[in-house]
């Protein structure tokens, strides 16, 4: 793997991990951003985590490595419903700090990014 690409690889697993260790040292904040027609919030903020979490690790694993990649790819799709449901209710992670609504905007594209990103690793 050339070298610009191995350092993507790791630099998503590292934050693929951190993301998601957050998710179970700091809920709240991702619990906030649940839609509200999905049930049982801090549940799905927690296996969300664990996903990340795992998805991070997998990448580093050239065995697991193409699993994991299509694993975030599928999480990425899965929770984007929560950056529209921030920007159309308006809602920020940590709620004495607002997002501006441009970059609530902005947010938007950056999931098909992370699933570019994730789906380099594929093949």
């Amino acid at each position: 793997m050339p070298g610009f690409k191995l350092a993507a690889l790791w630099l998503l697993a590292i934050l693929m991990v951190a993301i998601g260790i957050l998710h179970f040292v700091q809920p709240k904040p991702f619990v906030r951003i649940v839609p509200k027609f999905l049930p049982a919030p801090l549940a799905l903020v927690y296996i969300s985590g664990f996903f990340e979490i795992l998805g991070g690790i997998g990448l580093l694993i050239p065995d697991t490595r193409v699993w994991a990649a299509w694993g975030l790819i599928a999480l990425y799709v899965a929770v984007f419903p929560a950056n529209i449901y921030m920007l159309t209710h308006n809602i920020s992670l940590n709620p004495k700090k607002p997002i501006p609504r441009w970059a609530l905007w902005a947010r938007l594209p950056f999931q098909f990014l992370f699933i570019a990103w994730a789906y380099w690793f594929t093949g």
